[in-house]
């Protein structure tokens, strides 16, 4: 039997619908800049030529409904909704048009992000690790088997805090769909069950504070919940 100097960490699992079986979280991939107002509204232009992404660590899961403490080294605290797509088998160099074949489900998800802390490092040109792959950051609903959902290509996605709407969006409206995404990325990995691709946010980001409730929705998918705890 293996012994391990300290007690390995728990495998991060997110619920599935209409089953007690759980997803285990392999890898979580974030796409950049997938809606145009978005990349407008952070002041940078759009790269047509091939979807860019950044990591979080599949440690970083929070499942919806949580409260997550206001994070350490950071005044600018953001929310970014995304559709999460969720892969269920091996893709390497797969092809666009068999891309679906290997999606499990989708879940909603909240890309949190320490923003100065990322901007900072946009600025000098470094590696935006410790703006958006910090705990508690990568917050997901429960995962919709294609099964139930098929595979979304319109309808609104939408978050608010305190009930007020701060993002309203249309799916048709991501610059790169989601075969594209996954055909893309399986260019530059193995792709494996358990992997998670957050798709992007829309325009409307922005910060939060102690006690703010976000809540968020998605057509044909779900909906998802987070509250603003005190700082860490």
């Amino acid at each position: 039997m293996t012994e391990y100097v300290f007690a390995p960490a728990t495998l991060p699992a997110a619920p599935v619908r209409g089953t007690d079986a759980r997803f285990p979280i392999n890898r979580i991939f974030c796409v950049g800049r997938n809606y145009e107002a978005h990349a407008r509204e952070m002041g940078v232009q759009v790269d047509r030529e091939a979807p860019f992404y950044f990591t979080k660590a599949p440690g970083t899961y929070v499942p919806s409904g949580a409260t997550v403490a206001y994070p350490p080294a950071t005044e600018n605290y953001h929310y970014e909704m995304e559709l999460v797509v969720a892969i269920g088998k091996p893709a390497f160099r797969i092809a666009r048009e068999q891309a679906l074949d290997v999606v499990y489900g989708y879940g909603s998800g909240l890309d949190m992000t320490r923003r100065d802390l990322q901007l900072a490092a946009r600025a000098k040109q470094r590696p935006w690790d410790i703006g958006k792959d910090f705990e508690e950051s990568a917050v997901l609903s429960e995962i919709v088997p294609v099964a139930d959902c098929g595979h979304p290509t319109s309808g609104t996605l939408e978050l608010r805090v305190n009930g007020e709407t701060k993002q309203s969006t249309d799916l048709t409206l991501l610059i790169w769909s989601i075969p594209e995404l996954i055909a893309h990325l399986s260019t530059l990995y193995h792709l494996q069950p358990g992997d998670l691709i957050y798709t992007g946010t829309p325009e409307g980001v922005g910060a939060v504070k102690p006690g703010d409730r976000i809540e968020g929705s998605i057509a044909g998918i779900g909906t998802i919940a987070l509250t603003i705890g005190e700082p860490a």
